[in-house]
């Protein structure tokens, strides 16, 4: 029998937060054991629930919303969306200029398709989420990864940056805040990535999903709204903010000097006619979501649920000998570093598979948010406080035990 293989297209493309420990974890579960899933920000299973107007208004639309929408979406959740970018400081954008998607996810493959040739390169940062990649190398692009500094708070290496500028760069992914560090950038940073952009003509991509999620009363700021000439297009959705990841509702903005862009907007277009439109259900809860009340402060300010978990996580990450993190201002997650001298992994896969095993607690490793070196992993806070205390309980008790056959094999 002939043998089917999967597209060549395939090979360069990596999505460990769901993959072979994702696939041991469910084979565990099917007998029987319970796994605290700290490898996904997906709230709803930890009791964070999607306000509920947003569930209502989309319920009394449901009547509304058996036929096609307008390929770039529902009116007046794109007025809701021209609305927010006004609030933003974000010049110059009209109607024509959002498009809604099925997530933020649909929205990346799509700008990525239709902007890259065989061989083009977008820069991305290391660590990433990891969608950025694989969504280039699907496009046939290359993905060429720039430095965050852990030393500097992960914030992007400038230097990196301009120095892995090619003829063949089309254009800089920016997460920020950022996923998988929580960090979030300064505007003079993203003042000097606009400018960088501006030298080289640049697209930016700002994956600003996690716009709201913020600790310790730090500001964050769009990083469309420093400039009106540099072509920018920002992604943003109702899963993370509004505890919505099931609606699958997001939305990306075109912005700035659209002059010169003229055909790969055409593209964009194309792309979004061809997918007919978006899931219409989730797209009524976008107005709703954003002009309501913004319950997420609850959660982050001093005391939320959000807040307390994040604090805990940490506190009991860098407690664990030879762990060390950058305590995140924004986001769901950290990215601790395992001291390669307390911890010499060669395959942290495969370290983290043995993990999972022994203490059912499913993580993911850095490895699979494109970082280099094998000695970091990613950790969701989301679980309620005391199983966020037993699952790092177990991750501390892992790690010990390892420290102890290395010293007895010495």
């Amino acid at each position: 029998m002939k043998q089917l293989k999967k597209s060549a297209k395939l090979a360069n493309v990596l999505y460990d937060i769901r993959g072979p420990i994702m696939d041991a974890a469910k084979q565990m579960e099917d007998d029987g054991q319970k796994i605290i899933k700290l490898n996904i920000g997906n709230l709803a299973v930890f009791g964070f629930d999607a306000p509920e107007e947003i569930q209502q208004d989309m319920i009394r639309n449901l009547p509304n919303s058996a036929g096609y929408s307008d390929s770039k979406g529902v009116f007046a959740a794109r007025k809701a969306v021209m609305h927010e970018t006004q609030k933003q400081g974000i010049a110059g954008v009209t109607l024509d200029d959002i498009y809604l998607g099925n997530g933020a996810s649909e929205l990346i493959a799509m700008s990525t398709n239709a902007l890259l040739d065989d061989g083009d390169e977008l820069l991305l940062p290391a660590p990433d989420y990891p969608l950025w990649t694989a969504s280039t190398s699907l496009s046939g692009g290359t993905p060429v990864h720039y430095l965050c500094d852990e030393a500097n708070g992960w914030m992007p290496n400038l230097d990196d940056i301009r120095a892995k500028i090619t003829p063949r760069t089309k254009g800089i992914v920016v997460i920020n805040p950022n996923n998988p560090t929580g960090a979030l950038y300064s505007d003079d940073l993203l003042k000097s990535i606009v400018a960088i952009a501006r030298e080289h003509g640049l697209v930016i991509f700002a994956d600003e999903v996690y716009d709201k999620v913020l600790y310790d009363d730090v500001k964050h700021t769009a990083i469309a709204s420093l400039s009106t000439d540099v072509l920018t297009l920002t992604f943003n959705s109702l899963s993370k903010s509004y505890r919505s990841c099931g609606y699958r509702a997001g939305w990306v903005v075109v912005s700035g000097d659209k002059r010169a862009a003229q055909d790969y907007i055409e593209g964009l277009n194309m792309l979004s006619n061809m997918r007919l439109c978006a899931n219409v259900p989730g797209q009524w809860a976008i107005q709703t979501a954003l002009g309501g009340y913004q319950s997420i402060n609850d959660l982050v300010c001093d005391g939320g649920r959000l807040r307390r978990q994040r604090d805990l996580a940490y506190e009991l990450i860098t407690a664990i000998p030879g762990v060390t993190c950058v305590k995140p201002s924004a986001a769901l997650y950290m990215f601790p570093r395992l001291d390669p001298e307390v911890y010499p992994i060669t395959d942290d896969r495969q370290f983290f598979l043995e993990l999972l095993k022994e203490t059912r607690v499913m993580l993911v490793q850095g490895t699979g948010f494109n970082w280099a070196t094998p000695d970091h992993f990613r950790i969701v806070f989301l679980p309620h406080e005391d199983d966020l205390r037993e699952a790092i309980n177990r991750i501390a008790k892992f790690l010990e035990q390892y420290r102890l056959r290395r010293k007895t094999a010495s």
